[in-house]
């Protein structure tokens, strides 16, 4: 894409804005939300053969796969006329997995949520050869075929069986599991706040199988209903809040063969194992542990036949050790590649997240990459050409680029060059990686490029995006950043309404979530269809990378840290004065803050802290007092009690509802797992007594995000679109 296109189709978006088709009501604003994003190129991306072609779902029911050396395209599974064995209902399925001969699909089927990105399902065995299709476990949280392809294993109601494909034949190879033990799944925090779902691994031998052994007997229920009915069900999780009792933790490794189990002898010392990774060498399995402050770190190498375990690597933070990052979809900080003995691990020890290698034995070996920039990710390690490849933001915090260096740290190249937001998917082992980036003047474009950056294809241009700005009002994010009176500078982007005159004063909505290690504002196309509408009613509307943001170093990010609210919040009121003094046409007593989740706590802690600096504030499912919520999120960033009930009490927006000043609207969900209710609820009871009006928007379901269909959706974002014009119109 060369600059001159650019220029014309962003010119051409300027020019839509001017007299084209508008949105007809917030309805019609969300439902066009696909027609704003676009398609994200194949789904369901599977690399196979050694990384040098990939399977994707080409349309329901169809798996095609694709060769990026020769371009071509196969399909190779076709379920339209398949049906579920002994019925004749047709077969469906969400997800599913090739055997390591390539001559199987393992299909997950009537998937039923439990957690945020789990639940049970059915697993059936497809074959490509003769086309026949069977059972192979029900009812199961997670299931995987074994390396050799010779058994699929399983996690069923707390323990975890393994089932012999030639033979047909069941094992169960753990026995104690009940409704608070769990063998080979995680419950509600583990999974929450160390990212994971799948509680236990595939030796690369297919002889064994590491595993997590959690017991949640201590933890505390919480119990939660829509109130539906005339006596109404509780569903009861246990979920331990700050202070409370952690689930019990230890790492087994079950021999398939005998079915004993070997503990790896690491002492949980209060702490955390939230990762393991099989090694190159079968014999031995890494466990990372996590002291209960999540401040010190240690890498075990432990024994498979006799659990002796050893540290071989410690590591210390004065705020927080990060293992993954949840907002960017980063799962790993630690890297095991095949075929070597040495890992990679991402660390922020001097300043900035880099790559760092060491040998089994502790030995560091050297670190890979230096500067002041992050690297985000390391995307695959060649031992042969002794390259490594990793995203980072190194061209700016705002933007993702690929790169690739020899392991000794020199002959950095930086593989992907247009400006914005890459996101990749390597091909392991292979030559080639998906290449899925976005900038603010371009909608996501999906390339296949070799490891040379070279395009093999362009698989999606979402030229009817191009096409639905071009004939609809379409208002663009502009980056900018601005200078706070005391001297920072914070990366923003503004949205300005749509027919905008320089000559009027316009209200503006600040936009934020501002949580540690997340980040708002980026380089890539704006596609909320919300903020498109409010650009449609006339708001401009701003976002920021406040401090706590990831992409800006270790300090910029770890600032936060045991004062979680303080330094965003004041970051937010910085925002907000900075570009009312830039711009004319800003009416800086017409100014709205809005946030979900810690962006509802953000919101609360900013009305009840920094009172008169936003007229609305609009809070959905806030934490208002962070003593509420689960104690592995928050004692990460906040430290325990009671050595910092201080701070805690200084950090609970819920304890200031005296300083509220302005408007506040709150919406919380009866079934928010994740934020619970008795939040709202504690902060309205507070702010009753002290005399201060609360408007309150309760969805008896709904979760997390408040709504819980579309119609309650439309009903939400309109709820507060009207709450916005009252006040602020």
């Amino acid at each position: 894409m060369t600059r001159f296109s650019y220029f014309l189709f962003f010119f051409l978006i300027v020019l839509a804005a001017h007299g084209q088709a508008k949105y007809t009501s917030m309805q019609d604003a969300l439902f066009s939300s696909g027609k704003l994003n676009g398609s994200g190129g194949p789904q369901s991306v599977n690399w196979i053969r050694d990384g040098n072609q990939f399977s994707y779902i080409k349309s329901p029911g169809k798996i095609n796969t694709y060769d990026p050396a020769t371009g071509i395209d196969d399909i190779v599974f076709d379920g339209s006329n398949l049906k579920l064995p002994g019925t004749g209902q047709p077969f469906q399925y969400d997800a599913f997995e090739w055997t390591s001969d390539f001559n199987y699909l393992l299909f997950r089927t009537n998937f039923r949520q439990v957690w945020r990105n789990s639940g049970n399902a059915d697993y059936y065995l497809y074959s490509l050869k003769d086309k026949s299709l069977r059972l192979v476990a029900k009812d199961a949280y997670t299931s995987q075929v074994s390396p050799d392809g010779e058994s699929v294993a399983y996690e069923r109601n707390g323990n975890l069986y393994v089932l012999n494909l030639a033979s047909k034949k069941e094992k169960q190879l753990t026995k104690d599991g009940t409704n608070t033990i769990y063998n080979g799944r995680f419950g509600w925090v583990y999974e929450e706040e160390f990212g994971l779902v799948r509680a236990w691994e595939w030796n690369p031998d297919s002889k064994s199988i590491a595993y997590w052994h959690i017991d949640e007997s201590a933890v505390p229920i919480y119990q939660y209903s829509d109130l539906s009915g005339m006596h109404p069900d509780y569903k009861k999780i246990p979920y331990p809040r700050v202070g409370d009792p952690v689930p019990m933790a230890k790492i087994g490794i079950v021999e398939i063969k005998k079915g004993k189990t070997t503990w790896a002898d690491i002492p949980l010392a209060g702490g955390f194992f939230p990762r393991i990774y099989w090694t190159s060498d079968p014999q031995k399995l890494a466990v990372v542990h996590l002291d209960r402050k999540q401040k010190k770190l240690d890498l075990y190498m432990v024994n498979r036949k006799t659990g002796q375990a050893g540290s071989t690597m410690q590591e210390d933070s004065k705020g927080w050790m990060d293992i993954f990052n949840f907002f960017s979809g980063i799962m790993h900080h630690f890297f095991f590649p095949k075929n070597v003995n040495e890992y990679y691990w991402i660390s922020d020890r001097d300043g900035y997240q880099h790559v760092y290698r060491y040998d089994y034995n502790g030995k560091m070996l050297g670190q890979v990459t230096k500067g002041d920039w992050d690297v985000m990710t390391v995307e695959s390690v060649d031992p042969q050409t002794r390259l490594l490849y990793y995203t980072s933001t190194e061209a700016s915090g705002l933007e993702r680029h690929l790169y690739k260096i020899n392991l000794d740290g020199s002959g950095k190249t930086q593989i992907t060059t247009t400006h914005g937001r890459h996101i990749i998917q390597f091909a392991p082992g292979g030559g080639f990686f998906i290449d899925t980036w976005s900038n603010t003047q371009m909608p996501k474009q999906v390339e296949i490029r070799n490891t040379d950056g070279v395009l093999k294809k362009s698989w999606q241009t979402n030229e009817g995006v191009k096409a639905f700005v071009q004939a609809h009002a379409y208002a663009p994010k502009e980056l900018e950043s601005i200078r706070t009176q005391d001297g920072r500078n914070l990366d923003i982007y503004l949205i300005k309404p749509m027919d905008f005159d320089p000559n009027k004063k316009y209200p503006m909505v600040l936009s934020i979530y501002g949580g540690p290690g997340a980040q708002s504002v980026y380089d890539q196309w704006g596609a909320n269809p919300y903020e498109q509408y409010l650009a449609q009613s006339g708001y401009v509307i701003a976002s920021v990378n406040n401090r706590g943001s990831t992409g800006y170093g270790r300090d910029f990010m770890e600032s936060v840290y045991e004062q979680l609210g303080k330094l965003e919040t004041e970051d937010f009121v910085a925002t907000a004065d900075a570009l009312a003094a830039k711009y004319t046409w800003l009416d800086r007593s017409r100014m709205a803050i809005q946030g979900h989740s810690y962006g509802g706590f953000t919101t609360t802690y900013t009305l009840t802290k920094h009172p008169g600096a936003f007229k609305v504030g609009i809070a959905g499912a806030p934490v208002t007092n962070y003593k509420l919520y689960d104690n592995i999120w928050t004692e990460r960033y906040m430290g325990l009690i009671p050595e910092n009930e201080e701070l805690y009490q200084d950090n609970a927006p819920q304890n200031f509802v005296n300083n509220m000043t302005d408007h506040l609207m709150i919406a919380h969900s009866l079934e928010d797992d994740n934020v619970h209710v008795i939040n709202t609820f504690q902060f309205v009871k507070l702010a009753t007594d002290a005399g201060k009006e609360i408007e309150l928007r309760i969805y008896p379901p709904g979760h997390h995000g408040v709504a819980y269909s579309g119609a309650s959706q439309v009903r939400l974002w309109q709820t507060y679109l009207d709450y916005l014009d009252h006040w602020l119109k």
